[in-house]
């Protein structure tokens, strides 16, 4: 599509409007330090105090899960496969975050001063197995980073004409600079700003397709247009071509592709661990839960909005492309959503999209920024460089890795982009690449039984399978090895599946020859770093390679003390401590989470979607209008839940603020009359 807006405007959201949001986060976080107390010592910037309550959390999880590729892919999947397309992207990416509400209750039960997930590894397997899994990790973040600013820069380009080099390394600008001011806890602030933006503007769409437009105006009439969309181009694998059925044979294909790539981006993408880090113990599982079933309602509700409204509309002198179609490095690129919301909105509706893309770049981008910089921390610099930093030189090296990595990623996608990797390929791959290591992770947690031999085995055999299935199937299917027969849905869903099933099956076998024992005590004596200035907890000193760890604790004066075999895990600052009657409580919050978490995927992928999908039902008007009004519902609670919640939950903090701005403006007021 030609640039319907200014190169000036490109640069001035993404620079412009990029530093002034970065102005106001570092400016929150001085207020919060100056009316609130907070001080940002290493356990803070890294860890947000362990303290943070459900709705924030909650909205922070939304945040950095809403991708350049939610607001784009699941549109473009929309485009292609009809109605299927946008259930079967939020569905089978919502569902990880939801089962990941049981991984975090155990972590905060097994290991409540973990920084990282890394240091479970380390300290359960030893060295071994902690190189195995940190490999993984920063391949996670290497690739969901390089996604972001792949399919946001194609957006901004696409839309302003700005260089897309420039848009690549100018997007996390901003991220970086709050980021490094404020650690963890300002990137909850602005991902909570950020669903605010994201959720407003969502819903800005829906209204405007559904209620307001003079194009469509209503669901009825969308109704109509897709039927004569599926008559002009009928869907290869949907029932009767139907851009109006579940009943897709490669919208399905699609769906277990995205459930089983998104497992990885989840469970082994230290971004999510780090929210349940900083969680309150009691507010972990319903902040997951909350968190996933908001999320679920960004890519249904506007997929079905700008995704739908593109199949509709693309023979309308209003589209972008009219005559033509879109093409399919277009819809490859993620650029249906920007053309719909032009035919809808005009320049409107380019602004809009850009600000939707600049704050979902931005808000995942900050995410891995602090997940980077706390793996290279806690688990290069702090277990092999500096066994006894402290927490000064915790911050310090923490920064100096933001702006690396921050570099990094804006390189990591030019790269990408020269290759000519768009980013509906490099979403498909990613599960192939690092799904391997999911039921390993999650067997560390979860498993007693798993050794190390397993642990470290698994994630690699589960690779090497995951590519060969990949690359057979796209020979055996396309009769030839390039980069368009990898990427077809074929090979994908071979190398996706192959990738996440491998990885638990070797794990099992091997541990079950000769199966371990695990009791956790030694994760939970893992302790927070000692800070410089308040005489904070002594750091747990490094694991050996086969798993042990020595469980010492320091005088005042920084001597060793004799060894002791009681767990003695410090409060963390929220003034949680570990004992019998507060594990009973988590253990409950446990079985809830697996309970609840276990219901709900059931119905997402198994109860709702199957049943329309086997009996070839194809949509009528009044059901495809109960669907875009249950769309839009589910949007509105979203939007109450991640965005007006955190806001009364956090009252009594907002009210301190305001009270102490008034008092220091009251002083000086008096001290001027004075």
């Amino acid at each position: 599509m030609s640039a319907i807006l200014s190169e000036g405007l490109g640069y001035g959201i993404v620079l412009g409007f990029g530093l002034v949001f970065a102005a106001i986060m570092t400016l929150i976080t001085m207020i919060q330090k100056r009316f609130l107390g907070e001080k940002i010592d290493s356990e803070e910037y890294m860890a947000a105090g362990r303290n943070v309550k459900t709705g924030l959390v909650a909205s922070a999880v939304v945040s950095s899960w809403t991708w350049a590729a939610t607001l784009l892919q699941s549109s473009s999947v929309a485009y292609k496969y009809g109605i299927s397309g946008p259930f079967w992207y939020a569905s089978g990416a919502s569902v990880q975050v939801l089962l990941f509400s049981v991984l975090a209750i155990e972590l905060k039960r097994k290991c409540p001063n973990a920084h990282t997930f890394l240091e479970i590894i380390s300290i359960r397997y030893g060295r071994k197995a902690h190189f195995v899994f940190l490999f993984f990790g920063l391949l996670t973040n290497i690739i969901v980073s390089a996604m972001l600013l792949l399919g946001g820069s194609a957006v901004v380009t696409a839309l302003t004409g700005m260089n897309t080099y420039a848009a690549c390394f100018l997007l996390p600008l901003g991220v970086i600079i709050y980021t490094l001011f404020g650690g963890l806890k300002a990137t909850f602030i602005a991902d909570y700003t950020h669903t605010v933006v994201i959720m407003i503007i969502v819903l800005l769409f829906s209204f405007t397709a559904y209620t307001t437009s003079d194009l469509i105006g209503s669901p009825g009439r969308m109704f109509e247009l897709l039927q004569e969309a599926s008559i002009r181009h009928p869907v290869s694998g949907n029932h009767e071509g139907s851009y109006l059925t579940m009943a897709s044979s490669q919208g399905l294909m699609f769906g277990i592709i995205n459930l089983c790539s998104n497992f990885g981006t989840v469970f082994i993408d230290n971004a999510y661990w780090q929210r349940a880090i900083a969680a309150s113990p009691h507010s972990t599982v319903k902040a997951y839960l909350i968190g996933g079933l908001s999320w679920f309602a960004i890519p249904f509700t506007l997929a079905t909005t700008l995704g739908i409204s593109a199949v509709a509309l693309e023979n309308n002198p209003a589209f972008p492309t009219f005559p033509n179609r879109l093409t399919a490095s277009d819809v490859g690129a993620g650029l249906v959503a920007p053309n719909a919301a032009v035919a809808l909105l005009g320049h409107g509706g380019a602004v809009a999209v850009l600000l939707l893309v600049f704050m979902a770049v931005t808000s995942a981008a900050s995410a891995e920024l602090i997940a980077v910089s706390s793996i290279v921390t806690f688990d290069v610099y702090k277990a092999y460089i500096n066994p006894n930093a402290t927490g000064k030189q915790i911050i310090t090296v923490s920064h100096a890795i933001v702006a690396a990595f921050g570099i990094i990623m804006g390189v990591l996608a030019v790269i990408l982009k020269e290759a000519g990797i768009d980013l509906g390929y490099l979403y498909s791959l990613m599960g192939v690449l690092i799904s391997s290591a999911v039921l390993p992770v999650t067997f560390s947690l979860m498993w007693k039984k798993q050794n190390a031999t397993a642990a470290i085995v698994a994630p690699f055999g589960g690779l090497a399978i995951s590519i060969t299935a990949w690359l057979v199937c796209a020979k055996l299917y396309s009769g030839e090895i390039t980069l368009a027969t990898t990427g077809t849905d074929q090979a994908m869903l071979a190398g996706n599946l192959g990738a996440l099933i491998s990885g638990g099956v070797i794990s099992v076998i091997i541990s079950l020859l000769k199966p371990d024992n695990y009791t956790f005590d030694a994760t939970r004596a893992l302790q927070q770093v000692a800070d410089d200035t308040t005489g904070g907890m002594p750091s747990t000193d490094s694991s050996s390679d086969d798993g042990s760890i020595d469980e010492k604790k320091k005088t005042k004066g920084g001597d060793k003390a004799e060894v002791t075999s009681v767990v003695e895990v410090a409060p963390p600052k929220g003034g949680w401590t570990f004992d019998a009657e507060e594990d009973a409580k988590l253990a409950k919050a446990s079985r809830f989470a697996r309970w609840s978490s276990g219901v709900l995927t059931v119905i997402l992928i198994l109860l709702w979607p199957l049943p329309m999908f086997f009996s070839n039902y194809v949509f009528t008007k009044g059901f495809y209008t109960g669907w875009v009004v249950l769309s839009i519902v589910w949007a509105i609670c979203s939007t109450i839940a991640v965005t007006i919640y955190p806001v009364w939950e956090s009252r009594g903090a907002i009210g301190e603020v305001f009270k102490g701005i008034f008092g220091m403006l009251t002083r000086k007021s008096s001290t001027a009359a004075v």
